[in-house]
């Protein structure tokens, strides 16, 4: 008999701007797919794909310039001129999610609502300290909780110390 931890169930990531580790990347060459994996440091994650081969296998510039824009970006370098799909690992970057909402195809009754990013620029790192779990996949331990402040000149009561 096995034992499962159980998730809370898929949750849309809410609209906001995010900073990003990638974390995976992978490219099916007989499909022209690419997907990125990454995670915020709060836990949510999220996924890019790019299908950068049109149906008569032949490269689709329009898939390719978002990919480059994507690319570059999270590398911070725009005179990039090629890259393999694993040099995007460990890489940062910010995006804004914005939501769509489109009436379900199997039933148009129902609204489908997707998650996809907008506004990017680069990222040095994560804006917070991240939970445990994500320190961990980063490849490091959660940072401690900050800790209090240094005096400052106003802290110090001069009477008291000297009685």
């Amino acid at each position: 008999m096995s034992r499962f931890n159980l998730s809370s169930g898929f949750t849309l990531i809410p609209e906001g701007t995010y900073v990003f580790y990638i974390y995976d990347c992978t490219y099916d060459e007989d499909f022209g797919r690419m997907l990125i994996k990454m995670i915020t440091a709060q836990g949510l994650r999220y996924q890019e794909r790019f299908t950068l081969k049109d149906e008569n296998d032949q490269i689709s510039e329009k898939a390719m310039n978002a990919f480059s824009y994507f690319a570059k970006t999270a590398l911070n370098n725009f005179g990039l001129e090629s890259i393999d799909n694993k040099d995007l690992i460990g890489h940062y970057i910010r995006a804004e999610v914005l939501h769509t909402s489109t009436p379900s195809k199997k039933d148009p009754s129902k609204t489908l609502t997707f998650a996809n990013l907008g506004q990017k620029s680069p990222a040095d790192g994560f804006d917070t300290v991240p939970v445990a779990s994500v320190a961990q996949m980063i490849g490091g331990n959660a940072p401690a909780a900050p800790s209090k402040p240094p005096m400052s000149a106003s802290d110090i009561d001069l009477d008291k110390l000297l009685g």
